[in-house]
């Protein structure tokens, strides 16, 4: 079975990983698009606003509410979405190079909830979860399906900082305090010594209060992951200060989810990532 994995990833690997990976002058905007929450025709739409607005990558999943069949569906539609820009883009004799496709990265809660359609997925350990499940089990549980459809894992490193939210709470998490930075900075050596290729500190989805910057430096400073950070950002002034602390990657979820005017919404997330990069007037 060893051979096997290791010969279905030889033959299946692809740039997804060097492009989430890469080093870049400033942090990049990712949405977040839970399933469960929308459509997959909305969601799509909201995925081709994001993109047009900046973004550069789209996770899919999140809640407790997702499973195989509404992941699937979600991440067919955002990909045939995305497939067509990339197509109309080429179409423009002007470029000099051709357009990166955004990738669509799985963002699992579990291994219910996955899709042979991802051109990656953040292959996680919930690093501060008190249950083996957590840890192992939902990995070694999905590992099978990933290595059959040829879905790029990206290993990751996956904390949850107070208040955790959800997240928090149906990881079963021992959650990092916000003045806890020898705590986040063990974790972050421990998740290099992994092998991790990316570290995400999450505060949980729509919460008051995200990772503070002190806690995303003292990140930056332990490893040379890329690192990621999430929840309760909602505004450029949030993102900007994760960005200056040393996040490679924002992601938003549930300020997407505030707009079914996609129009709004893009005009929303080019202002965030302007203001995120500083590159406001």
């Amino acid at each position: 079975m060893l051979i096997l994995w290791g010969s279905i990833m030889r033959s299946t690997y692809s740039p997804t990983t060097q492009y989430v990976c890469s080093d870049v002058m400033g942090a990049r905007h990712a949405i977040l698009i839970d399933p469960a929450d929308q459509t997959p025709d909305m969601a799509a739409k909201r995925c081709l606003a994001a993109v047009a607005a900046g973004s550069s990558m789209v996770l899919v999943g999140g809640s407790s509410g997702t499973d195989m069949e509404n992941v699937h569906e979600t991440v067919v539609a955002i990909q045939e979405a995305l497939e067509l820009v990339t197509w109309a883009s080429t179409q423009d004799a002007g470029l000099d190079a051709e357009p990166q496709k955004i990738p669509v990265i799985l963002f699992p809660q579990g291994a219910a909830a996955l899709s042979p359609a991802a051109d990656a997925i953040t292959f996680m350990m919930l690093m501060n979860s008190t249950s083996s499940r957590f840890l192992i089990e939902e990995q070694v549980a999905g590992a099978p399906f990933i290595a059959k459809a040829g879905v790029e894992p990206i290993p990751m490193g996956y904390l949850i900082c107070a208040p955790g939210g959800k997240a928090g709470e149906v990881g079963q998490a021992n959650l990092i305090q916000q003045s806890e930075t020898d705590r986040v900075a063990a974790y972050a050596m421990a998740a290099q010594a992994y092998g991790f290729k990316m570290f995400y500190l999450e505060a949980g989805s729509g919460v008051e209060t995200p990772v503070s910057p002190e806690l995303i430096r003292t990140a930056r400073e332990s490893c040379d992951l890329t690192l990621v950070v999430g929840g309760g950002i909602r505004d450029g002034a949030t993102a900007r200060a994760a960005a200056e602390a040393g996040a490679d990657w924002v992601i938003t979820g549930n300020l997407a989810e505030d707009y079914d005017d996609v129009n709004e919404l893009q005009r929303v997330l080019s202002q965030f990532i302007d203001e995120m990069n500083g590159q406001t007037s």
